[in-house]
């Protein structure tokens, strides 16, 4: 059920709120979460009765827009675009950048509807369901049990490239899990990537990466908490595995200010989630500033739904020579929305012969 619907004089805006259920607590290092509300976001063109629909999906804990007032702002920009009367003049409005997940929902929906409302935003093979885009498995925190089954079934199904979260349980722990996926898999066998989200201290995190390095580790989210540019700058230089930022992105929306972040850091790689840097515009700036500086990047979700899933897995589309990314969360939830989005051999896929569920009930 709706609980925003307006006309305006060109288009009619409708917002559906939808609470996403997991499969399993999904822990991090910020602790459980076992449901997640996420906002459905369509626009109808008047004149043609075509519609385009984006996914507003702000990540508490992370998302910096994200409070008791965010339902509404959803409806304040909601009337401030329906008053505008065109879709390009939304990112003019003032302090639009400071709700990137916002602004990346209205500009799902305005490219699926320029391109005709059939949820095919960019064009690329992947787009077309040709090819696939390699993603990593993701292994969530839990006890040794958990992680291990985890471990497994990413294995079984095809996956070269592992992302595990750490810093959730005892540290020499989480060593023996990577000890144990090591004894079966060398590095040419399984990439293996770890994400700390912030769990590591500045004054014991080069000790723990250093034992981590021994077993060939890809590179690490993260380590020490966004902030601490001298801290995080330190680590990146002397760290024995390879640094990717990901929360640190998180509020920088002036070019000038990126610059200066990824000087002062210097990071091997950035992590880009659309819905928390404010979607598509944005991270083609991150990414054309981060390779002028020869530093890696790929793409994460952020835990949407599959509508900015499948956004999000498009635009990745149109980039080549791709890294594994980090695509692979539509399968969390009991009640996502039904999608094309299929995952097979470790690769993202697009099958067009299955259908959306309708995310917005006729009335």
């Amino acid at each position: 059920m709706s609980f925003y619907k307006k006309n305006g004089s060109s288009f009619t805006v409708e917002i559906r709120k939808h609470i996403l259920k997991f499969n399993f607590p999904a822990k991090t290092s910020r602790g459980a979460i076992n449901k997640k509300v996420t906002y459905f976001l369509k626009i109808t063109d008047l004149k043609t009765g075509i519609f385009g629909i984006g996914e507003c999906s702000p990540l508490p804990g992370l998302s910096l827009e994200y409070d008791e007032s965010y339902e509404e702002k959803l409806i304040f920009y909601a009337d401030e675009l329906l008053n505008l009367g065109k879709l390009e003049s939304f990112y003019e409005l003032p302090d639009i950048k400071l709700y990137p997940s916002i602004l990346f929902g209205v500009e799902i929906a305005y490219h699926d509807l320029i391109k005709g409302g059939n949820k095919l935003l960019f064009d690329s093979s992947f787009a077309t369901g040709q090819e696939g885009i390699p993603i990593n498995g993701l292994v969530w925190m839990g006890d040794k049990d958990f992680m291990l089954k985890q471990m497994t079934e990413k294995l079984e199904k095809g996956f070269n490239c592992i992302k595990i979260k750490i810093g959730g349980i005892d540290f020499e722990d989480e060593c023996f899990l990577l000890k144990i996926l090591r004894q079966q898999f060398t590095e040419s066998d399984i990439t293996i990537r770890l994400d700390a989200n912030g769990a590591f201290k500045p004054d014991n995190a080069l000790d723990k990466l250093e034992k981590l390095s021994q077993f060939s580790i890809h590179s690490i989210e993260q380590p020490i908490k966004q902030g601490q540019w001298n801290e995080m700058a330190m680590v990146c230089e002397k760290s024995p595995i390879a640094i990717a930022l990901d929360e640190e992105l998180i509020g920088i929306t002036d070019k000038s200010a990126k610059i200066k972040m990824l000087e002062a850091i210097n990071p091997q790689y950035i992590i880009l989630k659309p819905s928390l840097i404010g979607g598509f515009k944005m991270s083609d700036e991150w990414i054309k500033l981060a390779e002028s500086k020869k530093i890696g990047w790929w793409i994460t979700s952020a835990l949407e739904a599959n509508v900015g899933l499948n956004a999000i897995a498009q635009y990745t589309a149109i980039y080549n020579d791709l890294i594994p990314q980090g695509l692979g969360t539509g399968q969390l939830y009991h009640n996502n929305i039904d999608s094309p989005l299929e995952i097979q051999d470790g690769k993202l896929h697009l099958k067009l012969n299955n259908k959306w569920q309708e995310v917005f009930q006729r009335e």
